[in-house]
C-alpha cells in the first residue's frame, strides 16, 4: 500500500483503502449517493468530528446520520450556531454566552443588553433562521491561537467568550464560521445550514452565566430543528399530548401534591390522595424486598459533617449543598442528609461480621435533601427533598454478580408492575481520560465494571454503554425508560462499590479466619418517589394501575335516599381493601359519572332502586364505559383479579 494511503475500517468490520486527508463524506459518497445525503458526522477512532474533516492517520470510522444519537446531537448544535447567526443580524450588538445541544434540541444563552426580550419575538428568529438555511452556507472550521481568538472577541466587545477563552489553553481553539456569524467552538458540526429544513423556537427562561447566581441574568432560548418538516409536525403534536400528561397540572387536578413559597421551593407536600398513592408504592416495594431479604432501617435526617467527608461526598459535592447546620459547640457542623449509604456503613460496622452473615441487604425509604438552583427545579422531576426507595447490600466479592443478577430482577419486576415495557440498560463506566473524577484503585473498577457487564449479559438486557456515566466513587447500570411519549427517563439505578467499604473499614471474618473487606452495591429501583410518580403520571396520563390508584372506585347513589344502601357497599367493599368514597352531591347521575370520569376514577358502582332490591351495582369503567351488573362480592372477585394479573412475578 502507498504510504499516501490508509486504511479504514467501516463499522461492519470492513476495511477500505483512502488516500489521506479523505473525509467522512468522501467515504459515504464512496459507498453510496444516498448514503452521502445524509451523513451528518463521522465518528473517528470513537471521536465525533465534522463530516467534512480531513482524517490523515488509519482509523475506524461510523457515519453518523439522524438516526444516531451523536448525528442528532450535531445537528442540534449547528442548529444553536444558525440561531446565533440570526440573532446577530436581527439584533445587532447582541453578546452569545453558550449554545449546545441537549437531549430535544439547543438552546443559546444571550444577553440582549437593555433590549427588552420576550416570547412573541421568537417567530421572527425562526423566519430568519429559516431564510439563512436556505443559503446552505457551510460550516468551516478553523484552528486558530489564543492570542487572536483573544484580539477576535475583545473587538467584538463579547465579555462572555472572552471569559470562556481565559480557561482553554493555546493550540487547542478552534473557531466555527458560517455565513456571516464567527463562534468560538470545539464543534463538530454538520455539513451546512442547508441540511435544516423545519425550525421551532419553543419557549425561553432566565440562566445565569455560568449558572453562577451572582453573575448576570442571560436570555435562554430553546429551540429544536429537523431534517424534515413532517418530523417538527409530529414533534410539536407530541409535545401538546406533554403537556396535557404534565405532571404538575394532573398532580393539582388529581389532589396528589402541592408546593408552597412559605414552605419552600422545591419542598413538595403530599395531599391525601397523593400520599395515599406513595404509601402504595412504599407497601408494595416493601413486599418484594422482605420477599428478597432485605431487612428495613432508619436513619436521621442530619449527620454530622465527619460522616461525608470520610464518604468522600463533601469533598465532591460539598460546594453545591445546603450549608452545614452550627451547633452551640464550637466547630461542630451536621448536613441536611445528601444520601442515605454512609448512614447504612455505620449500621453495618455496628457489630462484627462472619463471611456467613453475608449478604446483608439493608433497606430504606429514606428523605435526603439537596440544593438546586430555583431556575433548574421543575414539578416533582428536581426537587431539593426527596425520598429514596434506597438499599444497600455488604457482600463477598464472589457474590456481586449474583446479587446484582437479583437486583435486575426486582427492578424488571417493578417495572412490569406498572407498565413500563420500552428501557434500555445503560452501563455507566469510567471516563479513562478524566482518572481524577473517581476514587479507589483500578483493580477494584476493573472488577466492579465486569460485575455489571457480566450480569447484564446473562440477563439478556438492551444495553448502551456510556463513559464517564459512573458514580465518583463505582460504576453502575441506570435503566433508561421511555415514556407512553418516547421520552427517555432514568430511573432504577444499580451500582458496585468497593470504595465505602475501603473509607469506613468495613470487615468481616472469612472461613480464613482473616479479615476481609465487603463489596457494596447500592440500588433503587424508583429511583425517588417523587420523580417516579411524576414519570408515571405523565405515562399514565393520570390512569394509573389499579392496585395503585388512590381512589380506586366511587359510589353513587342516584338520590339520596340510596345513600344508606351505598353505604353499606363500601364498608362491604374497603373489607376487600378496595377504596373509594360516596358522591352524595345533589347532582344528576350524569354529571357525577362524568366529574368521575374527569378524575380518572377505575370504577363507578351505581345504586338505585333496582340495585338495591337486588343486592347489586351497575358497574361502569373508566374510559370503557357500562359493564354490566354484579354483586359486590362479584365485583371484589373481579377487581382482584385484575390487581393479581398485574402484580404477577
Amino acid at each position: 500500500m502507498s504510504d499516501q494511503q490508509i486504511n479504514i475500517t467501516l463499522p461492519d468490520g470492513s476495511v477500505r483503502s483512502y488516500e489521506k486527508g479523505v473525509s467522512g463524506l468522501q467515504i459515504a459518497l464512496s459507498i453510496s449517493e444516498g448514503l452521502a445525503r445524509n451523513v451528518l458526522a463521522a465518528k473517528v477512532n470513537g471521536e465525533v468530528w465534522d463530516a467534512t474533516r480531513p482524517i490523515h492517520t488509519d482509523a475506524t470510522v461510523q457515519l453518523l446520520t439522524w438516526n444516531d444519537k451523536d448525528g442528532k446531537s450535531t445537528f442540534w448544535h449547528s442548529s444553536a450556531h444558525l440561531m446565533a447567526e440570526a440573532l446577530e443580524a436581527l439584533y445587532p450588538g447582541v453578546k452569545l454566552g453558550i449554545g449546545p445541544s441537549i437531549e430535544t434540541g439547543f438552546y443559546y444563552d444571550v444577553d440582549f443588553g437593555d433590549r427588552e426580550f420576550d416570547g412573541a419575538e421568537l417567530e421572527k428568529i425562526e423566519a430568519k433562521m429559516a431564510e439563512l438555511a436556505k443559503q446552505k452556507s457551510e460550516y468551516i472550521r478553523k484552528d486558530i491561537s489564543k492570542a487572536e481568538a483573544v484580539a477576535y472577541f475583545t473587538e467584538k466587545g463579547d465579555e462572555y467568550k472572552l471569559d470562556l477563552l481565559s480557561g482553554l489553553d493555546d493550540g487547542t481553539i478552534t473557531f466555527y464560521e458560517q455565513g456571516n456569524f464567527v463562534d468560538l467552538c470545539r464543534g463538530p458540526h454538520i455539513p451546512n445550514t442547508g441540511f435544516i429544513k423545519a425550525v421551532k423556537l419553543l419557549n425561553i427562561a432566565g440562566a445565569y452565566w455560568r449558572g453562577d447566581e451572582k453573575n448576570k441574568m442571560l436570555t435562554r432560548i430553546y429551540g429544536v430543528t429537523f431534517p424534515k418538516a413532517k418530523e417538527l409536525t409530529e414533534y410539536l403534536h407530541m409535545l401538546e399530548e406533554a403537556k396535557r400528561r404534565d405532571h404538575r397540572k394532573l398532580g393539582r387536578e388529581l389532589e396528589l401534591f402541592t408546593f408552597s413559597e412559605k414552605v419552600g421551593m422545591g419542598l413538595p407536600l403530599w395531599l391525601p390522595k397523593g400520599t395515599l398513592l406513595r404509601e402504595r408504592l412504599v407497601n408494595f416495594m416493601k413486599r418484594a424486598q422482605d420477599k428478597s431479604g432485605y431487612q428495613q432501617v432508619v436513619t436521621p435526617h442530619i449527620g454530622h459533617k465527619a460522616l461525608y467527608e470520610t464518604s468522600g461526598h463533601y469533598e465532591k459535592y460539598g460546594k453545591d449543598s445546603f450549608q452545614p447546620i452550627a451547633t452551640p459547640n464550637e466547630g461542630e457542623e451536621f448536613l441536611l442528609k445528601p444520601m442515605n449509604c454512609p448512614h447504612h456503613c455505620e449500621i453495618y460496622k455496628h457489630k462484627p461480621r462472619s463471611y456467613k452473615d453475608l449478604p446483608i441487604r439493608y433497606a430504606e425509604f429514606g428523605t435526603v435533601y439537596r440544593y438546586e438552583q430555583s431556575g433548574e427545579l421543575h414539578g416533582l422531576t428536581r426537587v431539593r427533598g426527596f425520598t429514596q426507595d434506597d438499599a444497600h447490600i455488604f457482600c463477598r466479592p464472589e457474590q456481586v454478580k449474583e446479587e446484582f443478577i437479583k437486583v435486575i430482577d426486582l427492578v424488571l419486576y417493578v417495572f412490569r408492575a406498572l407498565g413500563f415495557e420500552d428501557y434500555t440498560a445503560q452501563i455507566s463506566l469510567r471516563d479513562p481520560a478524566k482518572a481524577e473524577k473517581y476514587i479507589g484503585s483500578d483493580e477494584a473498577w476493573n472488577k466492579a465494571e465486569a460485575a455489571i457487564i457480566e450480569a447484564a449479559a446473562e440477563k439478556g438486557l438492551d444495553t448502551v454503554t456510556e463513559l464517564g456515566e459512573a458514580a465518583f466513587y463505582g460504576p453502575k447500570l441506570d435503566f433508561m425508560v421511555k415514556d407512553a411519549l418516547g421520552r427517555k427517563w432514568q430511573l432504577g439505578t444499580i451500582q458496585v462499590d468497593y470504595q465505602l467499604p475501603d473509607r469506613f473499614e468495613l470487615e468481616y471474618i472469612g472461613s480464613d479466619n482473616q479479615k476481609h473487606r465487603p463489596v457494596m452495591i447500592h440500588r433503587a429501583p424508583f429511583g425517588s418517589l417523587e420523580r417516579f410518580v411524576a414519570v408515571l403520571i405523565e405515562h399514565c396520563a393520570g390512569n394509573f394501575p389499579l392496585w395503585l390508584s388512590p381512589e380506586q372506585m366511587t359510589i353513587l347513589p342516584i338520590s339520596e335516599k340510596f345513600t344508606e344502601y351505598a353505604e353499606q357497599v363500601k364498608s362491604l367493599l374497603e373489607d376487600h381493601d378496595i377504596m373509594g368514597a360516596i358522591d352524595n352531591r345533589d347532582e344528576k347521575i350524569g354529571r357525577k359519572i362524568r366529574d368521575a370520569e374527569v378524575k380518572k376514577i377505575p370504577f363507578m358502582l351505581i345504586v338505585g332502586e333496582k340495585e338495591m332490591a337486588d343486592g347489586k351495582l351497575s358497574v361502569r369503567k373508566h374510559g370503557e364505559g357500562d359493564l354490566g351488573s354484579f354483586t359486590p362480592e362479584d365485583f371484589a372477585a373481579y377487581f382482584k383479579g385484575i390487581i393479581t394479573e398485574s402484580l404477577a412475578q
